[in-house]
């Protein structure tokens, strides 16, 4: 199995709870008092799986997603390395924008919408979705392909700003660690922490991206007009606090994805060189 499927599989919970938050506008009570009280809330009413609500979509789309962005990043920092190979933080840093915004498009988009969806479904009134494929049809039939497409334009930003956070901090670390010798070898654990930091980094970095994803992605998003005015509303009627919902529980799962991810790609890529030459 994909160790990255597996990580998905321990820490969904966080991600559920995260979106849950995030949701959750400031009504007057809003729904959830915090973290805890949403995870009581959920199975007390749903029983523990309903903490995995939306599950089936991550899991879908874990294999292109990370195909898509090393993918990428593999194809531009080829081309922007320096004669001696070597890739710079700045460099770096435009490759993750590039793998980013080609891994929203392709797959994030439409899967992160699936899962919003399907989270928001689960705790409104009468729930009607019964199952992946049965969501995905009532959410074609109703609103068309389009809506399994929303929020194209703040998961494109949050994506891109994602992974070029990632990937330069990334960079920079592993420059900084290797010195003056290229061909150092960096211990798994060592990309592991590098990676849980990038992972953090980003977290801090773009969560208000996150909110308004989450919000042009959920069954109220015809509130919105568009990104811009989704965050205007946000900042008028909650505030600017309301842009950190969900940091604490998405900060343990990125870094835990993030680390595991890094570790996977590079372990792949020494095992590709030893295969294929590619100097």
């Amino acid at each position: 199995p994909n160790p990255n499927r597996i990580e998905i599989c321990i820490t969904f919970p966080t991600e559920y709870v995260k979106t849950q938050l995030q949701l959750d506008e400031k009504a007057n009570p809003p729904r959830y008092k915090g973290i805890v009280d949403c995870v009581k809330q959920t199975v007390d009413g749903h029983g523990v799986r309903g903490l995995y609500r939306g599950l089936s979509s991550l899991l879908y789309g874990s294999i292109p997603k990370a195909a898509v962005r090393f993918g990428m990043f593999e194809f531009l920092s080829n081309k922007m390395r320096d004669e001696n190979g070597k890739l710079d933080s700045t460099r770096g840093l435009f490759c993750g924008l590039g793998a980013g915004m080609a891994e929203a498009v392709v797959v994030v988009c439409p899967m992160e919408t699936v899962k919003v969806k399907f989270i928001h479904d689960q705790s409104s009134a009468n729930p009607k979705y019964r199952g992946f494929f049965h969501g995905v049809r009532e959410i074609i039939r109703t609103e068309g392909l389009r809506g399994t497409y929303q929020g194209l334009t703040a998961t494109v930003l949050k994506q891109g700003s994602n992974q070029a956070i990632r990937f330069y901090v990334m960079t920079s670390l592993r420059n900084w660690y290797k010195g003056d010798d290229p061909n150092k070898v960096i211990n798994p654990l060592v990309t592991g922490a590098f990676g849980a930091f990038a992972g953090a980094v980003s977290v801090f970095g773009n969560t208000p991206l996150d909110v308004i994803k989450t919000r042009m992605q959920g069954l109220e998003a015809h509130k919105y007009k568009s990104t811009l005015d989704c965050a205007v509303k946000i900042m008028k009627h909650e505030g600017p606090k309301a842009f950190y919902k969900g940091t604490v529980p998405r900060l343990g799962r990125v870094c835990m994805d993030v680390a595991i991810v890094f570790i996977i790609y590079e372990e792949v890529v020494k095992v590709l060189n030893k295969v294929w030459k590619t100097d």
